[in-house]
């Protein structure tokens, strides 16, 4: 089954599925091999590990569409992208969604933002005129119908959150994006669970939205009753890691060999593959076993390392 499917699938079965959030392809692998049935491509997260800028509206659609097709094409599960604006006017959206498609990504989301756009959690954001972001998602659905129908264009609404927006004007976008074809709604930055009932009551079809500002957050049973297909965390791969390596950073700074020592010692609650088996080491060990002579495997013999790709049993640690 084609991952646009699955993904289609996955908005439309009525049981809610956790959307894990990441920014680069060891993050996908990450959520793929815990058991995620969905990843996603954050775009400031993308924007943080690829090249360490702010997600203001300074990286590429050939940037963010290069790191979505890394991501899409090294795990089974579909992966979601964030696409920003479209990267220009409806003219721009149709490109981007087409390179998006043949990137392997099984949908995107597209924001009523003007270029730049500014992150969903940052104040200062604005939106566009609801007829220019009407063609814009127009063309995305154009666009997708010519390539693959069951690539998911998700419409996402930034009018809460921005300058003198409302949950009443968040409505009346949603209404219009569903309107012209768009898979899926994305109502971004509601405040409460109120503002999330009163917007799920007024549309129809899948919906999804950040939860950051939720409190306290909600469960996923919750998620379900307040009416989400899925739950939705941008950052639930990469943010640990990232706590955890500043964390790790300083204490190595402070102490030295002792905290790596303490660090590979710690028990671990989910115990982890080699990174190395994570990312597929094994499989070339099998490819060379298939494909290469027997002189050259004699290699692995008289040579030296602290993984071998060959062995049934290695080491549960990174």
């Amino acid at each position: 089954m084609k991952k646009t499917t699955q993904l289609q699938e996955l908005f439309h079965r009525g049981r809610i599925f956790v959307i894990a959030g990441g920014g680069c392809a060891l993050h996908a692998r990450v959520a793929e091999a815990a058991g995620y049935e969905c990843a996603y491509m954050s775009g400031a997260t993308t924007a943080a590990t690829i090249l360490g800028i702010p997600d203001a509206g300074l990286i590429t659609m050939t940037e963010m569409v290069q790191n979505a097709g890394r991501m899409a094409n090294c795990i089974q599960i579909p992966l979601i992208s964030d696409s920003d604006q479209g990267f220009g006017n409806a003219i721009n959206v149709r490109r981007t969604v087409q390179e998006f498609i043949r990137a392997g990504v099984a949908g995107i989301h597209i924001e009523d933002q003007p270029f730049p756009k500014r992150c969903g959690f940052v104040k200062g954001k604005e939106v566009i005129s609801l007829e220019e972001a009407i063609g814009k998602y127009q063309a995305a659905v154009d666009a997708k119908n010519e390539l693959d129908p069951d690539f998911v264009i998700i419409a996402r609404c930034d009018a809460r959150g921005a300058s003198g927006g409302s949950v009443e004007e968040t409505i009346e976008r949603l209404r219009a994006y569903k309107k012209v074809g768009v898979d899926v709604l994305y109502a971004e930055a509601l405040t409460n669970r109120e503002e999330v009932q009163a917007i799920r009551s007024a549309i129809e079809g899948p919906m999804i939205g950040t939860l950051g500002f939720l409190d306290p957050p909600p469960s996923l049973d919750e998620l379900q009753r307040l009416g989400y297909a899925g739950a939705f965390y941008p950052g639930l791969v990469a943010f640990a890691g990232l706590r955890a390596s500043w964390e790790y950073a300083h204490d190595f700074k402070a102490r030295g060999v002792e905290a790596e020592l303490e660090w590979r010692n710690r028990p671990m609650t989910y115990p982890m593959p080699h990174m190395f088996d994570l990312v597929g080491f094994p499989q070339v060990a099998e490819w060379e076993e298939k494909y290469l002579p027997a002189e050259w495997l004699k290699k692995y013999e008289d040579s030296i390392g602290g993984y071998d790709p060959r062995a049934a049993l290695r080491t549960a640690r990174v």
